[in-house]
Protein backbone atom coordinates (compact mmCIF):
# COMPACT_ATOMS: atom_id res chain seq x y z
CA UNK A 1 0.00 0.00 0.00
CA UNK A 2 2.90 2.81 0.85
CA UNK A 3 4.67 1.58 -2.19
CA UNK A 4 1.47 2.81 -4.22
CA UNK A 5 1.38 5.95 -2.68
CA UNK A 6 4.60 6.52 -3.29
CA UNK A 7 3.79 5.64 -6.86
CA UNK A 8 0.30 7.80 -6.79
CA UNK A 9 0.40 11.69 -7.96
CA UNK A 10 -2.53 12.36 -6.88
CA UNK A 11 -1.87 12.29 -3.95
CA UNK A 12 0.45 14.74 -1.72
CA UNK A 13 3.16 12.64 -0.75
CA UNK A 14 2.96 12.06 -4.86
CA UNK A 15 3.19 15.62 -5.83
CA UNK A 16 5.76 17.09 -3.53
CA UNK A 17 9.07 15.18 -4.79
CA UNK A 18 7.70 16.59 -8.77
CA UNK A 19 7.26 19.51 -7.68
CA UNK A 20 10.91 19.84 -5.96
CA UNK A 21 11.88 18.53 -8.91
CA UNK A 22 10.72 20.92 -11.23
CA UNK A 23 11.51 23.47 -9.10
CA UNK A 24 14.86 23.57 -8.78
CA UNK A 25 16.67 19.58 -9.39
CA UNK A 26 15.81 19.65 -13.15
CA UNK A 27 16.60 23.04 -14.20
CA UNK A 28 19.93 22.61 -12.49
CA UNK A 29 20.37 19.21 -14.37
CA UNK A 30 19.61 20.74 -16.94
CA UNK A 31 21.84 23.77 -17.37
CA UNK A 32 25.07 21.52 -16.12
CA UNK A 33 24.47 19.04 -19.13
CA UNK A 34 24.42 21.43 -21.23
CA UNK A 35 27.58 23.09 -20.54
CA UNK A 36 29.25 20.18 -20.12
CA UNK A 37 28.19 18.46 -23.03
CA UNK A 38 27.01 20.64 -25.60
CA UNK A 39 29.97 23.39 -25.65
CA UNK A 40 27.29 26.45 -25.66
CA UNK A 41 28.42 30.00 -24.06
CA UNK A 42 26.42 31.47 -21.63
CA UNK A 43 24.46 33.70 -23.55
CA UNK A 44 22.94 31.06 -25.58
CA UNK A 45 22.09 29.32 -22.21
CA UNK A 46 20.46 32.01 -21.34
CA UNK A 47 18.00 32.62 -23.86
CA UNK A 48 17.91 28.95 -24.64
CA UNK A 49 17.06 27.69 -21.14
CA UNK A 50 15.70 30.37 -18.77
CA UNK A 51 11.97 30.07 -19.90
CA UNK A 52 12.40 26.38 -19.50
CA UNK A 53 13.80 26.90 -16.18
CA UNK A 54 11.02 29.34 -15.24
CA UNK A 55 8.37 27.43 -15.94
CA UNK A 56 9.52 24.04 -14.65
CA UNK A 57 9.92 26.63 -11.55
CA UNK A 58 6.21 27.88 -11.83
CA UNK A 59 4.61 24.56 -12.30
CA UNK A 60 5.96 23.05 -9.72
CA UNK A 61 5.26 25.99 -7.79
CA UNK A 62 1.26 26.11 -9.12
CA UNK A 63 1.29 22.30 -7.91
CA UNK A 64 2.45 23.06 -3.83
CA UNK A 65 -0.04 26.38 -4.23
CA UNK A 66 -2.96 24.05 -5.27
CA UNK A 67 -2.24 21.66 -2.24
CA UNK A 68 -1.50 24.25 0.15
CA UNK A 69 -5.03 26.06 -1.06
CA UNK A 70 -6.89 22.63 -0.82
CA UNK A 71 -5.22 22.26 2.94
CA UNK A 72 -6.48 25.87 3.55
CA UNK A 73 -9.96 25.12 2.76
CA UNK A 74 -10.01 21.88 4.86
CA UNK A 75 -8.66 24.22 7.55
CA UNK A 76 -11.33 26.97 7.03
CA UNK A 77 -14.25 24.56 6.93
CA UNK A 78 -13.14 22.41 10.21
CA UNK A 79 -13.02 26.06 11.90
CA UNK A 80 -16.52 26.64 10.96
CA UNK A 81 -17.71 23.50 11.72
CA UNK A 82 -16.20 23.98 15.14
CA UNK A 83 -17.52 27.47 15.74
CA UNK A 84 -21.25 26.41 14.84
CA UNK A 85 -21.46 28.22 12.04
CA UNK A 86 -21.82 24.86 9.62
CA UNK A 87 -23.35 21.54 10.41
CA UNK A 88 -23.30 20.11 6.94
CA UNK A 89 -19.86 17.63 6.29
CA UNK A 90 -17.19 19.11 4.75
CA UNK A 91 -17.57 18.12 0.65
CA UNK A 92 -13.52 18.59 -0.95
CA UNK A 93 -12.22 17.55 -3.76
CA UNK A 94 -8.33 17.26 -3.12
CA UNK A 95 -5.38 15.05 -2.50
CA UNK A 96 -6.14 12.03 -1.40
CA UNK A 97 -4.70 12.55 1.77
CA UNK A 98 -7.20 15.75 2.30
CA UNK A 99 -10.14 13.89 1.22
CA UNK A 100 -9.22 10.83 3.47
CA UNK A 101 -9.02 13.53 6.34
CA UNK A 102 -12.31 15.07 5.76
CA UNK A 103 -13.52 11.73 5.42
CA UNK A 104 -12.24 10.91 8.30
CA UNK A 105 -13.23 14.33 10.01
CA UNK A 106 -17.09 14.17 9.12
CA UNK A 107 -17.48 10.61 10.39
CA UNK A 108 -15.72 11.79 13.35
CA UNK A 109 -18.25 14.85 13.47
CA UNK A 110 -21.35 12.84 12.85
CA UNK A 111 -20.47 10.77 15.90
CA UNK A 112 -20.49 13.56 17.93
CA UNK A 113 -23.78 14.55 17.00
CA UNK A 114 -25.52 11.32 17.26
CA UNK A 115 -23.65 11.24 20.96
CA UNK A 116 -24.76 14.61 21.10
CA UNK A 117 -28.27 13.86 20.33
CA UNK A 118 -28.27 10.83 22.72
CA UNK A 119 -26.80 13.07 25.46
CA UNK A 120 -29.81 15.93 25.14
CA UNK A 121 -32.45 12.71 24.81
CA UNK A 122 -31.07 11.39 28.01
CA UNK A 123 -31.25 15.08 29.55
CA UNK A 124 -34.65 15.20 29.04
CA UNK A 125 -35.38 12.23 30.24
CA UNK A 126 -33.43 12.60 33.57
CA UNK A 127 -35.85 16.11 33.67
CA UNK A 128 -38.46 14.10 33.42
CA UNK A 129 -37.51 11.70 35.93
CA UNK A 130 -36.55 14.70 37.97
CA UNK A 131 -40.01 15.90 37.71
CA UNK A 132 -41.68 12.89 38.55
CA UNK A 133 -39.04 12.54 41.71
CA UNK A 134 -39.91 15.61 42.57
CA UNK A 135 -43.89 15.16 42.28
CA UNK A 136 -43.27 11.73 43.86
CA UNK A 137 -41.26 13.57 47.00
CA UNK A 138 -44.30 16.35 46.59
CA UNK A 139 -47.17 13.53 46.97
CA UNK A 140 -45.29 11.50 49.89
CA UNK A 141 -44.41 14.37 52.06
CA UNK A 142 -48.33 15.61 51.81
CA UNK A 143 -49.35 11.81 52.16
CA UNK A 144 -47.23 11.92 55.55
CA UNK A 145 -48.73 15.20 56.46
CA UNK A 146 -52.20 13.86 55.91
CA UNK A 147 -51.08 10.86 57.95
CA UNK A 148 -50.28 13.12 61.11
CA UNK A 149 -53.48 15.04 60.48
CA UNK A 150 -55.63 12.17 60.18
CA UNK A 151 -53.87 10.28 63.07
CA UNK A 152 -55.12 13.33 65.23
CA UNK A 153 -58.52 12.13 64.73
CA UNK A 154 -58.49 8.69 64.01
CA UNK A 155 -57.14 5.75 64.78
CA UNK A 156 -53.66 4.29 62.72
CA UNK A 157 -55.38 1.37 61.54
CA UNK A 158 -57.87 3.63 59.97
CA UNK A 159 -55.54 6.39 58.20
CA UNK A 160 -54.59 3.80 55.47
CA UNK A 161 -58.82 3.44 54.77
CA UNK A 162 -59.13 6.88 54.56
CA UNK A 163 -55.83 7.81 52.57
CA UNK A 164 -56.88 5.01 49.56
CA UNK A 165 -60.50 6.67 49.48
CA UNK A 166 -61.08 8.01 46.14
CA UNK A 167 -59.86 11.73 45.66
CA UNK A 168 -62.62 14.38 47.69
CA UNK A 169 -65.14 11.38 48.88
CA UNK A 170 -64.39 11.60 52.22
CA UNK A 171 -64.60 15.34 52.77
CA UNK A 172 -67.29 16.08 50.67
CA UNK A 173 -70.07 17.86 52.31
CA UNK A 174 -73.29 14.78 52.43
CA UNK A 175 -76.13 13.24 54.64
CA UNK A 176 -75.00 10.21 56.21
CA UNK A 177 -76.65 7.80 58.78
CA UNK A 178 -74.51 8.17 61.68
CA UNK A 179 -74.16 7.14 65.55
CA UNK A 180 -72.80 10.07 67.84
CA UNK A 181 -71.36 9.67 71.11
CA UNK A 182 -70.34 12.60 73.63
CA UNK A 183 -68.97 11.59 76.70
CA UNK A 184 -68.47 14.53 79.67
CA UNK A 185 -67.35 14.32 83.05
CA UNK A 186 -69.62 15.14 86.02
CA UNK A 187 -68.89 18.03 87.74
CA UNK A 188 -66.10 18.97 85.86
CA UNK A 189 -66.40 22.96 87.28
CA UNK A 190 -66.92 21.89 91.36
CA UNK A 191 -63.74 19.31 91.03
CA UNK A 192 -61.38 21.84 88.45
CA UNK A 193 -62.38 24.57 90.91
CA UNK A 194 -60.00 22.41 93.97
CA UNK A 195 -57.50 22.04 91.45
CA UNK A 196 -54.60 23.95 89.89
CA UNK A 197 -54.86 24.75 86.70
CA UNK A 198 -52.11 22.35 85.81
CA UNK A 199 -53.38 19.42 87.54
CA UNK A 200 -56.85 19.72 85.56
CA UNK A 201 -54.19 20.20 82.41
CA UNK A 202 -52.74 17.43 83.45
CA UNK A 203 -56.31 15.18 84.72
CA UNK A 204 -58.02 16.02 81.41
CA UNK A 205 -54.57 14.74 78.91
CA UNK A 206 -54.28 12.11 81.18
CA UNK A 207 -58.45 11.44 80.44
CA UNK A 208 -58.66 12.28 76.42
CA UNK A 209 -55.56 9.98 76.01
CA UNK A 210 -57.27 6.69 77.00
CA UNK A 211 -60.58 8.16 75.66
CA UNK A 212 -59.42 9.13 72.28
CA UNK A 213 -57.69 5.35 72.15
CA UNK A 214 -61.05 3.43 73.02
CA UNK A 215 -62.61 5.16 70.02
CA UNK A 216 -59.78 4.59 67.32
CA UNK A 217 -60.13 0.69 68.48
CA UNK A 218 -63.32 0.65 68.02
CA UNK A 219 -63.56 2.53 64.27
CA UNK A 220 -65.13 5.40 65.35
CA UNK A 221 -63.68 9.20 64.87
CA UNK A 222 -62.85 12.23 66.93
CA UNK A 223 -64.85 15.07 66.11
CA UNK A 224 -63.73 17.56 68.69
CA UNK A 225 -63.23 18.55 72.30
CA UNK A 226 -64.97 20.98 73.99
CA UNK A 227 -63.68 21.74 77.64
CA UNK A 228 -64.36 18.61 79.29
CA UNK A 229 -66.76 17.02 76.90
CA UNK A 230 -65.60 14.46 73.80
CA UNK A 231 -67.47 13.94 70.79
CA UNK A 232 -66.91 11.11 68.74
CA UNK A 233 -68.63 9.39 65.34
CA UNK A 234 -69.38 6.01 64.41
CA UNK A 235 -69.92 4.66 60.65
CA UNK A 236 -68.16 7.65 58.47
CA UNK A 237 -65.13 5.46 57.84
CA UNK A 238 -66.08 1.75 58.58
CA UNK A 239 -69.67 1.94 56.84
CA UNK A 240 -69.31 -2.26 56.60
CA UNK A 241 -69.56 -2.52 60.33
CA UNK A 242 -72.54 -2.00 62.77
CA UNK A 243 -71.74 1.97 64.01
CA UNK A 244 -74.05 1.50 66.46
CA UNK A 245 -72.66 -1.67 68.00
CA UNK A 246 -68.60 0.26 67.60
CA UNK A 247 -70.21 3.27 69.77
CA UNK A 248 -71.94 0.86 72.38
CA UNK A 249 -68.55 -1.13 73.01
CA UNK A 250 -66.69 1.63 72.90
CA UNK A 251 -68.78 3.36 75.60
CA UNK A 252 -68.54 0.31 77.53
CA UNK A 253 -64.73 0.25 77.55
CA UNK A 254 -64.81 3.91 78.25
CA UNK A 255 -66.64 3.70 81.50
CA UNK A 256 -64.18 0.92 82.36
CA UNK A 257 -61.46 2.53 81.79
CA UNK A 258 -62.73 5.74 83.75
CA UNK A 259 -62.88 3.66 86.49
CA UNK A 260 -59.83 1.68 86.22
CA UNK A 261 -58.00 5.77 86.20
CA UNK A 262 -60.25 6.55 88.95
CA UNK A 263 -59.31 4.19 91.55
CA UNK A 264 -55.54 4.83 90.72
CA UNK A 265 -56.67 8.69 91.22
CA UNK A 266 -58.29 7.72 94.49
CA UNK A 267 -55.47 5.94 95.74
CA UNK A 268 -52.91 8.68 95.08
CA UNK A 269 -54.80 11.04 96.88
CA UNK A 270 -55.97 13.05 93.60
CA UNK A 271 -59.27 15.04 92.46
CA UNK A 272 -61.79 11.99 90.88
CA UNK A 273 -64.61 11.91 88.70
CA UNK A 274 -66.82 10.10 86.90
CA UNK A 275 -68.67 10.30 83.37
CA UNK A 276 -71.82 10.44 81.57
CA UNK A 277 -72.30 8.86 77.84
CA UNK A 278 -74.83 9.58 75.39
CA UNK A 279 -75.37 8.13 72.02
CA UNK A 280 -77.35 8.49 69.28
CA UNK A 281 -78.04 7.08 65.21
CA UNK A 282 -79.64 8.75 62.65
CA UNK A 283 -79.06 10.86 59.70
CA UNK A 284 -76.70 13.70 60.47
CA UNK A 285 -74.80 16.58 57.48
CA UNK A 286 -71.39 15.69 57.75
CA UNK A 287 -68.60 18.31 55.83
CA UNK A 288 -66.64 21.16 56.49
CA UNK A 289 -68.22 23.84 58.87
CA UNK A 290 -66.67 27.64 59.36
CA UNK A 291 -65.62 30.47 57.85
CA UNK A 292 -62.70 31.15 55.51
CA UNK A 293 -60.05 31.53 58.51
CA UNK A 294 -61.22 28.47 60.08
CA UNK A 295 -62.98 25.12 59.34
CA UNK A 296 -64.11 21.70 61.07
CA UNK A 297 -64.99 18.65 59.37
CA UNK A 298 -68.05 17.88 61.86
CA UNK A 299 -71.49 16.69 62.09
CA UNK A 300 -74.76 18.94 62.52
CA UNK A 301 -78.47 18.53 62.82
CA UNK A 302 -81.16 16.79 65.19
CA UNK A 303 -79.60 13.62 65.59
CA UNK A 304 -76.27 15.03 67.04
CA UNK A 305 -78.49 17.66 69.22
CA UNK A 306 -80.30 14.07 70.69
CA UNK A 307 -76.96 12.76 71.29
CA UNK A 308 -75.74 15.98 73.18
CA UNK A 309 -79.16 15.58 75.09
CA UNK A 310 -78.69 12.43 76.03
CA UNK A 311 -75.47 12.55 77.68
CA UNK A 312 -76.95 15.33 79.86
CA UNK A 313 -79.52 13.14 81.28
CA UNK A 314 -76.40 10.60 81.91
CA UNK A 315 -75.62 10.16 85.36
CA UNK A 316 -72.19 9.29 87.07
CA UNK A 317 -71.05 5.59 85.07
CA UNK A 318 -74.18 5.67 82.79
CA UNK A 319 -74.96 5.53 78.94
CA UNK A 320 -78.29 6.35 77.83
CA UNK A 321 -78.73 5.88 73.78
CA UNK A 322 -81.41 6.81 71.61
CA UNK A 323 -83.66 4.46 70.08
CA UNK A 324 -82.65 4.15 67.07
CA UNK A 325 -79.28 3.07 68.55
CA UNK A 326 -80.87 0.45 70.14
CA UNK A 327 -83.13 -0.94 67.33
CA UNK A 328 -79.87 -0.89 64.84
CA UNK A 329 -77.75 -2.93 67.17
CA UNK A 330 -76.51 -6.15 66.63
CA UNK A 331 -74.03 -6.55 69.49
CA UNK A 332 -74.54 -8.90 73.13
CA UNK A 333 -75.53 -6.08 75.42
CA UNK A 334 -78.16 -5.31 78.12
CA UNK A 335 -80.37 -2.99 78.08
CA UNK A 336 -83.11 -1.25 79.95
CA UNK A 337 -85.90 1.16 78.49
CA UNK A 338 -86.47 4.22 80.09
CA UNK A 339 -89.53 5.25 77.98
CA UNK A 340 -90.71 8.29 76.21
CA UNK A 341 -88.56 11.91 77.96
CA UNK A 342 -89.06 14.90 76.38
CA UNK A 343 -85.47 16.98 75.58
CA UNK A 344 -85.09 20.80 75.10
CA UNK A 345 -85.73 22.08 71.61
CA UNK A 346 -87.50 18.81 70.73
CA UNK A 347 -91.46 18.79 70.17
CA UNK A 348 -91.35 15.00 70.01
CA UNK A 349 -90.42 12.67 72.98
CA UNK A 350 -87.72 10.34 72.66
CA UNK A 351 -87.51 6.49 73.53
CA UNK A 352 -84.17 6.24 75.60
CA UNK A 353 -82.46 3.21 76.99
CA UNK A 354 -79.80 2.76 79.40
CA UNK A 355 -76.94 0.13 78.84
CA UNK A 356 -76.68 -2.14 81.80
CA UNK A 357 -73.85 -4.66 80.85
CA UNK A 358 -71.20 -5.16 78.32
CA UNK A 359 -71.00 -7.50 75.49
CA UNK A 360 -70.75 -10.98 76.37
Amino acid sequence: MNRRRRRDYKTFYGKLPVALALMGIIPCLLIVYLFMYEKIDLAQSLILFVPLVLFSMLTGFFLVRRSARQLYYLSRETARIQAGENGEPIRIQADRELNEIAEHFNSLYGKLAEMSRKNQEQASQLMVYARDLALSYQRSRQEQELRSRLSRYVGNNLVEKLINLKDGVFLETERRNVTVLFADIRSFTTIAERMAAEEVVEMLNEYFSVMVDIVFDNHGLLDKFVGDQLIAVFGLVDSDKNASENAVRAAIKMQAAVGELMNRRRKAGLEYFEIGIGINTGNAIIGNIGSSNRMDYTVIGDCVNVAARLEEMAGGGEIIIGEQTYLANTGDFAFECRGEVYVKNRLEPVVCYNVLSREV
